[in-house]
């Protein structure tokens, strides 16, 4: 039989980390997209020098697995003297700053390589219509290139921030308790490792539909274009033509 006042106290003690899971996501996302803004005006930079270097982080860190970035981090830059005597000791010298550290570093790889993406998408005939009417490359980021390129990038940033919401389970693993590491907790003292991981993956999977609903909001909201019927269309560039009800 289903036991529901034991799944009902689980989800009560998972809830209570909630607010770690989400503020480790929320931390990792807006350092990680602020990174990979950097590191993507590097990696389309003409000069060898500021390219090479970005294609190496992103390269990194996308091609090893998460896990070990973190362990590395947690683990290993506390063995070094200048670490330690470091500004950046007031956040490795905590599991929860060297987890937000190693999300946000990973998530930059992988963002910067979607805002890319992105920005290749422009159409260059758009680019040289404003240049035509003598926008200035500040207005052309802002009003051509910046909203092109976010529309491109959202669907697949979409997925990332759904899968930067499933990483955050790996703090876990460097003592950082959230959702999965309470759960752990629970399942060592009741051995009932089924129903809390269901409830578990119940948080995440609201987490993720969230966010998916969020992004698809956005989407909305920057593609007016998009949303128009053509016979919309139709009128709004021959408003002379008549119409029939």
């Amino acid at each position: 039989m289903i036991d529901f006042p034991f799944l009902a106290d689980t989800m009560l003690k998972l809830l209570a980390a909630l607010p770690t899971t989400l503020t480790l996501f929320f931390s990792s996302l807006v350092i990680g997209l602020t990174l990979s803004v950097g590191i993507v005006s590097l990696r389309v930079s003409r000069w060898w020098f500021f390219s090479y270097p970005a294609r190496f982080y992103i390269m990194l860190f996308r091609g090893t697995p998460l896990l070990i970035q973190m362990f590395l981090i947690y683990y290993g830059l506390g063995q070094f003297p200048a670490i330690r005597d470091s500004f950046a000791w007031v956040l490795l010298k905590s599991p929860y700053g060297c987890a937000v550290i190693s999300l946000a570093l990973c998530t930059a790889g992988y963002t910067a390589e979607i805002i890319r993406g992105g920005l290749l998408s422009v159409p260059q005939g758009q680019i040289e219509a404003g240049k035509a009417v003598g926008m200035s490359p500040w207005e052309l980021l802002l009003r051509i290139i910046a909203p092109v390129t976010l529309r491109q990038a959202l669907p697949a940033y979409s997925t990332e921030a759904i899968l930067l919401v499933k990483s955050t389970a790996l703090a876990s693993l460097v003592t950082v308790w959230d959702v999965t590491g309470v759960a752990q907790q629970i399942i060592q003292r009741t051995y009932r490792t089924m129903e809390v991981f269901i409830c578990a993956a119940l948080i995440y999977l609201v987490l993720n539909y969230l966010v998916v609903r969020a992004v698809a909001w956005l989407e909305y909201r920057l593609s007016p274009h998009l949303r128009e019927r053509p016979v919309d269309v139709i009128k709004k560039a021959s408003p002379s033509l008549p119409t029939h009800s």
